[in-house]
């Protein structure tokens, strides 16, 4: 059945048992992990058209992360006991269903790269170009939502996001609100060294030498 949500809208907590198999038909979804503490952060945001964490349905296990609706959004459910059912008996869904997990493990893969191999002024410089290449836009980027969950996506504090975007200022980019300008596209890729293989695409910027 389509199910249409307002945003603010929780679908589900982390560890609750899937009920069904949720597919992103419009608006967007924030996957958020969170410690025993208490502390949350932002892991992944969820764009259509796609799966909302299909391991766990197939496998019947608990949701490890929670997830939450920043958006007026529709949405595909199917029951989790027919989805598995249909994976089972149905090739051609089984064969999409491995399209979309091996799509999400390479997505995580690339964060892992992105967390652990880069700088915070590279993540957030190759974030800015990525960003701004897929609004179409490349002389701005407008940040999607607070900078305070776009820190913790990146693995960074709120005061380390600001201190890291006042910083790349003297690279290339101005900063008005959400929305950040990118006077100098080839200075700032300069800084942040962009990487097809971690970033969401290959960027269309030629370093010198």
């Amino acid at each position: 059945m389509l199910h249409t949500v307002p945003a603010g809208t929780v679908l589900f907590e982390q560890g609750d048992t899937p009920n069904f198999q949720i597919v992103v038909m419009s608006g967007s979804v924030q996957l958020f992990g969170r410690s025993t503490s208490g502390r949350e952060v932002l892991v992944e945001v969820v764009s259509p058209p796609d799966l909302i964490i299909p391991a766990a349905v197939v496998t019947g296990a608990p949701y490890l992360m929670r997830a939450r609706v920043p958006e007026p959004s529709t949405f595909l459910l199917i029951q989790a006991r027919t989805f598995r059912d249909l994976v089972a008996s149905d090739l051609s869904l089984a064969n999409s269903l491995i399209g979309s997990l091996s799509t999400q493990f390479r997505r995580m893969v690339r964060q892992i790269k992105n967390l652990k191999l880069r700088s915070a002024v590279q993540r957030i410089g190759c974030y800015l170009l990525t960003l701004s290449e897929r609004q179409g836009t490349p002389e701005k980027a407008v940040l999607p939502y607070e900078k305070n969950l776009i820190a913790s996506e990146l693995g960074i504090t709120r005061e380390s996001f600001s201190r890291v975007l006042a910083s790349l200022e003297k690279h290339g980019i101005r900063i008005d609100g959400q929305t950040i300008w990118i006077d100098d596209a080839e200075r700032l890729a300069k800084e942040c060294v962009p990487d097809p293989l971690i970033d969401d695409r290959e960027l269309g910027f030629v370093l010198g030498d």
